[in-house]
């Protein structure tokens, strides 16, 4: 089962060796349909994306911008379930290669159960989680059986994070380090800024985990800024704009798939275009 994580690590090392800061791409599970969310996953690696992340649709997603609670919202009248995460992950992730995680507040595994969850993700070839809100004094019971099934446990850390608190975080995760670039929700910004950076060296100073920024990259342009200092760049609330607007699913999956592909030449940190 180690597999898994391993074909994170590889990933994100393989974009290190070119050169590169990863893409990660982050879609709910069940938006605009468990089908549809499962070809927008497969549309976004075609388009470029080195890792996705499939979010698990939370009634109260305390982390996410509007944008994102849209989906979700969606995704719940829809009566998406987490049989259908599972699936969404199995099905992107056999159909592309690309590591699929799963980004999860932590009340639906904890009612779920934490072995059957982590059991289910790893079958369906997951390669880790990532927990928002789960305190990693409160996180033993998850990372245990993370381990046994081979799964990244990837925490949050944000620049109200204190160093001795991120070398307690970086301590206890795998994978990579999500870091938040500034305090808020999700969400596209005009900026995302020094305080991501400051944040970024300072993680980096505690742990040999890759460093990936998220909250607030939407273009091209912003990815490249990331890209100079982070390992990864995670965008999520573009995407699913890019979904939201489109008139059709079609248009949609040319939309979040070309979205990818400029995001991935912005990520290039050499030459002039991005």
């Amino acid at each position: 089962m180690s597999g898994n994580i391993q074909l994170l690590t590889d990933t994100l090392a393989r974009a290190k060796s070119e050169d590169r800061a990863a893409l990660i791409a982050y879609l709910p599970a069940g938006f605009p349909t468990v089908d549809g969310g499962i070809d927008a996953v497969k549309a976004v690696i075609a388009g470029g994306a080195d890792v996705v992340e499939v979010g698990l649709p939370h009634s109260d997603p305390v982390l996410d911008g509007p944008v994102i609670q849209t989906a979700d919202d969606i995704a719940l009248r829809g009566g998406v379930k987490i049989a259908d995460v599972m699936r969404t992950v199995r099905e992107a992730h056999e159909a592309t290669g690309a590591p699929v995680l799963v980004m999860t507040y932590w009340n639906p595994i904890d009612r779920y159960g934490v072995e059957r969850f982590t059991a289910e993700l790893a079958e369906a070839g997951g390669a880790g989680c990532i927990l928002p809100d789960l305190p990693v004094q409160e996180s033993a019971l998850w990372r245990e059986h993370a381990e046994k099934q081979g799964l990244a446990t990837v925490f949050v850390v944000a620049p109200s994070s204190k160093d001795e608190r991120l070398a307690t975080i970086t301590a206890a995760g795998s994978g990579f380090v999500y870091a938040a670039s500034l305090m808020g929700v999700t969400g596209t910004r005009e900026s995302v800024g020094a305080q991501a950076q400051d944040l970024v060296r300072r993680t980096r100073a505690t742990t040999e985990l890759p460093v990936c920024v998220g909250l607030g990259v939407s273009n091209a342009v912003q990815a490249k800024e990331v890209a100079a200092f982070a390992d990864g760049v995670i965008v999520g609330s573009a995407f699913v704009q890019r979904l939201l607007d489109a008139p059709d699913a079609e248009a949609g999956l040319a939309a979040v798939r070309a979205l990818a592909g400029e995001l991935a030449e912005g990520v290039r940190r050499g030459g002039t275009n991005g």
